[in-house]
């Protein structure tokens, strides 16, 4: 079984690898669309800030998808069956050149393993389990966590959850890229109006950013240990939800800045403004892609290593520390615990994939959607990095492919509708709707064919 274990933490790094060179194409198609870097600074580019999210995002979205399905009633082949299964349609797409989502792939691979193991054990017919010594009456598809309400009012959680952000994710990354490139329109033209909202933007920014930050003493607080003991200002500066909320700050005050002197440039050197501005925004994008999409294999690990601990019996203190894994559970009280090889190992090998590229993708993201300027280069990865970045505070795993094609076409509509190429965007819309059904099936198969020799 421990063999397994490391079978199955291998190939989800691989996948993260996988999913590198696949979703690579997401930060970097627009500036090599643009001509603000060439493919090979761009990939280096985007892997480096991928794995600076290392330093930047907590695990919030690691846990959400470490619970897609009940650890307590689920075995190891279910999770390898997943992560099998989320690989080979991960390199069909890729092959095809379809930017479809490796987030989505993951969890439904996951989820699809999880129902026919729980269909080969129990039927169709109703089971009881005991939980907490109270005995709870199922259902086969009750393996899968489809929605669990938020506490205190919070985000809820699920897959029902994930499935609807596949329509909020990209709606909420075009309508912000619309809105970005409408305030820059506006802001090029020699108007006092668009420089008093730009002024009353940055106030509110700075006066929201400050009111979520985490002071240091509930930073400390239940045991908690800031990233560095001898400083009160760098711990609560690099505590990874400010720092996230510092970079929403300074995206917003930077855009902010530029529309302040957009009238006053002509265009040539706003063109050259907006090209640095871009390396600024795909960083962002890149940081965002890192932290999203990293804390998925995270989750994957976390749940195997949770349920070998399970099923194995062992006493979780009698394993060595690399192995000393708790889910957290916020109905008991239970704060998770993650060794710091998963997610080193997991933000390494998502850059060294970004670094190899994914080039029949990024001609897709890059010129087939819409054509794409710097101007829309600059809204389309900072309506991106923004959505990424809020949908993260919130736990939700995205995809960072779904967002970026959606603030894509956000930019192209503030054109006109017809300067989107409608003909792509929906065969892209029907690779994203049969991702989790085709990985979901694809893993209860290999699920079977495991079953037959493990």
């Amino acid at each position: 079984m421990f063999t397994l274990l490391i079978v199955i933490i291998v190939l989800a790094l691989i996948f993260d690898y996988i999913n590198g060179f696949h979703d690579a194409a997401n930060a970097i198609a627009t500036v090599v669309a643009t001509k603000v870097l060439s493919p090979v600074q761009a990939v280096i580019w985007a892997a480096f800030f991928n794995f600076l999210a290392y330093w930047v995002f907590g695990l919030g979205v690691a846990n959400t998808v470490a619970k897609t399905a009940n650890t307590s009633e689920i075995n190891l082949t279910v999770i390898l069956a997943g992560v099998v299964a989320a690989i080979i349609w991960n390199l069909i797409t890729w092959w095809q050149g379809i930017p479809s989502s490796s987030s989505h792939t993951l969890i439904g691979g996951f989820a699809g393993a999880a129902i026919a193991h729980a269909i080969t054990i129990h039927g169709f017919s109703d089971y009881t389990i005991i939980e907490d010594g109270v005995e709870h009456t199922r259902h086969w598809y009750n393996i899968v966590s489809w929605y669990k309400a938020g506490k205190d009012g919070g985000m809820p959680s699920g897959v029902v959850i994930i499935i609807a952000f596949i329509v909020l994710a990209p709606l909420l990354g075009a309508l912000i890229s619309y809105l970005i490139s409408i305030w820059l329109l506006n802001a090029s033209k020699k108007s006092i109006l668009p420089k008093l909202f730009t002024i009353t933007l940055m106030i509110v920014s700075v006066w929201f950013v400050y009111s979520q930050m985490i002071p240091y003493e509930k930073i400390v607080a239940d045991g908690g240990k800031p990233r560095f003991e001898s400083s009160v200002f760098w711990s609560v500066v690099f505590e990874s939800h400010n720092i996230k909320w510092f970079l929403v700050a300074f995206i917003i005050l930077s855009i902010s800045t530029f529309a302040l002197v957009f009238s006053s440039l002509n265009l040539h050197k706003a063109d050259a403004v907006l090209k640095k501005m871009q390396l600024l925004s795909s960083a962002a994008f890149s940081l965002g892609h890192g932290g999203n999409d990293s804390q998925k294999v995270m989750g994957i690990i976390a749940a195997a290593v949770a349920v070998y601990i399970k099923t194995s019996g062992v006493d979780i203190m009698t394993l060595p520390d690399w192995l000393q894994v708790i889910l957290p559970d916020d109905d008991k009280g239970i704060k998770g615990a993650m060794p710091e090889w998963i997610p080193l190992a997991c933000y390494t090998a998502i850059a060294v994939g970004t670094l190899s590229g994914g080039w029949k993708i990024v001609k897709t993201m890059g010129s087939k959607i819409t054509k794409v300027t710097s101007f829309e280069g600059v809204a389309a990865e900072t309506a991106g990095a923004l959505t990424l970045y809020f949908t993260e505070h919130f736990k939700v795993p995205v995809s960072t492919t779904h967002t970026i094609t959606g603030s894509i076409i956000g930019v192209g509509l503030t054109k006109r509708v017809s300067a989107v190429r409608w003909g792509v965007t929906v065969s892209l819309l029907w690779a994203w709707v049969l991702t989790i059904p085709v990985s979901g099936l694809l893993a209860a198969f290999v699920y079977y064919v495991l079953n037959l020799f493990i």
